[in-house]
């Protein structure tokens, strides 16, 4: 077994191995932006509504980041799986000019348009207005940087080595966490920047996250040498590539639009709920970033096993990771029914915007579970490279909180059925993504099911040596 494999051996301690760096990375990367909220916060609900609001913009992001960084992570997992580093440094190659170029491209967009597209929100309070357009033009300069991150993490990840990145993106949280209260409130001789200083403080640690990638990149020689990023790219391997990133990455672009069309009908009670929905969506990450984590790790975890052609070991890592995030998404919905008001008032101390949010924490905690396991299941379908599945249920779903939103708000339910909205959704693309991954297993592999399952006493959950087909 090599040092990343993730084929043979304990399965449980192969998945938690690879799983919670991967986990810590996304709690570092929810930490940058509740870092931002809690010094943001101290100036006002009304600076987090800026920030807010400009915050859609990078959140939308993510559907031009996750075309190339699904690419690598499911491209390397697979070609590693193979035993074919040649294959893996194409799909590096290619997924980094892929994501350097989209950065420039969705950073120039922003920039140019930025008055429009912060207009979209109708904030109708000019301060809240200009703060959002500058913290969008700031952080804008500095996409390559946050484009490029993830990037790095998804090769490492998908290469079975989880704790690289993990190491490296925390120390860009470290410097966000000394530079932000330095600039937003003006310590020592800097001036007071409020949301600028959020912004500026941000662009500084990501380049130095990617500064670090670039060093330790150029000593990884199995996975960086050769790959002449300035040669023209192979169209056939853009279209691969493209081919397993776009349907999430059309997934996590349109639910970024579906919630800027919430937001929008949000913004009707005033600028207080949309404050809400921002921190608030900062806390619902504790569940979300650990699921998010899973997700990925599964995904390289599956990957490796199915370009390995292990599908037994495909088949009982699923549902040891289904228990797994199922303890979990439990503790999460507890955590955030019962301890929603210290929760929310960590970052805000008006009154009125921590009695909405503890509302706001106690219907979501409700879905926590099943969020957990649909982010587990996409992360198998992923590994297999079947990335359509979860974004026909993502998409579909969350398109239906809108229409949800506007018949559950008129109805009695005010800004509470926007909530509900969003919790009962979450709960159904659970429940039928997971009985869908079900079904494709059953359909094409029921003969491995039993020995997956632990009906074959030659397979053993903790010491496994083989089990190729």
């Amino acid at each position: 077994m090599t040092k990343n494999s993730l084929t043979e051996g304990s399965i449980l301690k192969v998945l938690f191995k690879l799983a919670v760096p991967i986990m810590g990375t996304s709690f570092v990367q929810m930490a940058y932006n509740m870092t931002d909220m809690i010094w943001v916060g101290r100036v006002g609900s009304r600076a987090v509504a800026s920030v807010g609001t400009a915050g859609f913009y990078m959140w939308l992001a993510m559907a031009f980041i996750l075309i190339p960084k699904i690419g690598a992570e499911v491209g390397v997992a697979q070609s590693v799986g193979k035993r074919d580093m040649n294959e893996a440094k194409l799909y590096i190659k290619h997924s980094l000019q892929m994501i350097i170029c989209l950065a420039l491209l969705y950073g120039s967009i922003l920039i140019v348009f930025r008055k429009y597209l912060i207009g979209f929100f109708n904030l109708n309070e000019a301060d809240i207005i200009n703060d959002a357009v500058s913290y969008l033009v700031i952080i804008s300069c500095g996409l390559p940087f946050s484009f490029l991150n993830p990037v790095f993490t998804a090769i490492f990840n998908g290469y079975g080595e989880s704790r690289t990145p993990f190491l490296i993106n925390s120390i860009g949280l470290i410097t966000n966490m000394v530079i932000d209260p330095v600039l937003i409130l003006g310590l020592g001789p800097f001036p007071r920047m409020e949301v600028v200083g959020a912004a500026v403080a941000t662009v500084i640690a990501q380049a130095f996250v990617t500064i670090i990638f670039i060093i330790k990149a150029k000593n990884r020689t199995e996975l960086f040498s050769g790959l002449q990023l300035m040669k023209a790219p192979d169209l056939t391997r853009i279209r691969d590539i493209t081919k397993l990133g776009l349907p999430v990455a059309l997934q996590s672009g349109l639910f970024t639009g579906f919630v800027m069309v919430l937001a929008r009908i949000i913004a009707q009670w005033g600028p207080i709920p949309i404050a809400v929905q921002k921190i608030g969506s900062q806390i619902e990450a504790i569940s979300w970033m650990t699921a998010g984590g899973f997700q990925t790790a599964m995904a390289a975890f599956v990957g490796q096993n199915y370009g390995a052609n292990k599908w037994p070991r495909i088949f009982r890592g699923y549902f040891i990771g289904m228990t797994v995030m199922s303890v979990i998404g439990i503790s999460a919905t507890l955590l955030l029914i019962f301890a929603a008001r210290p929760l929310f008032s960590i970052f805000v101390q008006e009154e009125e915007t921590i009695s909405q949010g503890i509302t706001y924490l106690r219907i979501l905690g409700l879905s926590q579970l099943f969020m957990c396991i649909e982010a587990t299941t996409a992360g198998a379908f992923n590994g297999l490279g079947k990335t359509i599945p979860p974004s026909v249920v993502g998409i579909a779903f969350n398109g239906l909180r809108i229409p949800a939103a506007l018949i559950l708000s008129s109805v009695g339910l005010g800004l509470n059925g926007v909530w509900w909205a969003i919790s009962i959704s979450s709960i159904f693309k659970g429940i039928v993504l997971t009985a869908w991954y079900l079904i494709v297993l059953k359909k094409k592999h029921s003969d491995m099911v039993p020995a997956a399952l632990g009906d074959n006493k030659e397979y053993n959950l903790l010491d496994e040596t083989s089990c190729s087909v």
